[in-house]
């Protein structure tokens, strides 16, 4: 599979995410929105931005080596946000590099963030999924 992640020309380019992903490959994975939430069901971060950013994202990950894939394979995060006040994106940042050192990754993939009124727990600031493509 192969993934190539671009910034084309006449679009504002952005540090934390390319613009456009191309893909080839032949099986689509989805992955469901990871929460801030431990294999045992547990709360991470409760009230922390950043923890929570950085569990969902170890989440992802995991989803991601159940199907034999990595962040490389990623062709689109979507995030949803409970507080999308614009203040609070340092702390969404420290979470994805966190969780980007913890794996070794630099996560590029075009992000579409997306502010919503409510998560399904209300502790719940945060919720990350991805689309993959494999061969």
């Amino acid at each position: 599979m192969s993934v190539t992640l671009i910034n084309p020309a006449g679009l504002p380019k952005v540090d934390l995410y390319r613009q456009v992903s191309v893909a080839t490959g032949s099986k689509m994975v989805f992955i469901a929105g990871q929460v801030a939430r431990d294999a045992d069901g547990g709360k991470v971060g409760e009230g922390d931005l950043a923890a929570q950013v950085e569990q969902c994202y170890l989440n992802v990950a995991t989803a991601l080596a159940g199907v034999g894939a990595t962040f490389d394979d990623v062709v689109k995060l979507t995030v949803y946000f409970v507080d999308t006040n614009p203040d609070l994106m340092p702390r969404f940042l420290e979470g994805v590099a966190r969780a980007s050192a913890k794996l070794g990754i630099t996560p590029q993939a075009p992000l579409t963030g997306i502010g919503v009124a409510m998560l399904a727990e209300p502790d719940m600031l945060v919720e990350v999924e991805a689309t993959a493509v494999l061969d």
